[in-house]
């Protein structure tokens, strides 16, 4: 089984990890990205409910659909301040890329709320990862970043993605529509606050290159005042 390669990269935000004992989050550089391009190649979502609102890359055919989703995250990457980021991990189980978690906030500095975004390939599904992987990234927003409160939306028949949030504590914070490929739908939104992550709070999730990363969020780093 090929084992994941990470170049360490001077760019902070490219070099933070989240770990659990199931899976890890890691900085999506380019050579991550190479290496999960596979999956996207294969496709990512072939068949209905569609999973995402638009406008998104992985609905498009291969390989436009490769080289928009490289396109995206690269101009994702490229817009970090300390208005907006988007931090980019690619999600590895065993060695193997399978998917993706994104951690985003908006004027986090004075309202301290992340939202996440995330996909794992068809073949990863069904194993509970996409729990775990949210509970990663909480792990980061709320621990790492200390975040007050945590967004997330998905499709009323999204049902996945409804159970984890249901599951990790999120609150119904009400509904709201989008398009998916041009066809209008109804989105839950979920909301999750500090001291609700508290009680699912989990010890056995580790953290590396935090410290270094928060002053490119523009955050103080550990220990500032």
């Amino acid at each position: 089984m090929p084992t994941i390669a990470k170049t360490a990269s001077r760019y902070p935000p490219l070099n933070v990890e989240v770990h659990t004992p199931r899976l890890s989050l890691m900085g999506a550089t380019d050579e991550l990205l190479e290496q999960l391009l596979p999956v996207v190649r294969k496709g990512v979502v072939t068949a209905p409910p569609w999973p995402f609102d638009d406008p998104m890359s992985l609905y498009k055919d291969s390989p436009d659909r490769e080289w928009a989703w490289l396109r995206a995250i690269w101009a994702g990457r490229a817009k970090v301040s300390d208005d907006f980021w988007r931090l980019y991990f690619v999600v590895v189980v065993d060695g193997e890329p399978v998917g993706m978690q994104d951690l985003m906030a908006t004027g986090f500095s004075d309202f301290g709320t992340v939202t996440t975004f995330s996909w794992l390939g068809p073949d990863a599904r069904g194993r509970g990862l996409g729990k775990e992987m949210r509970q990663a990234v909480l792990h980061l927003a709320f621990d790492g970043l200390e975040a007050q409160a945590a967004a997330s939306d998905a499709f009323v028949d999204n049902h996945a993605s409804n159970r984890v949030s249901q599951a990790l504590g999120y609150q119904r914070n009400g509904s709201d529509w989008a398009t998916r490929r041009g066809e209008a739908a109804e989105l839950y939104r979920w909301r999750l606050t500090r001291e609700q992550w508290s009680k699912i709070r989990r010890e056995d999730i580790d953290l590396v290159g935090v410290a270094e990363c928060r002053p490119a969020l523009g955050l103080l780093t550990s220990g500032d005042h």
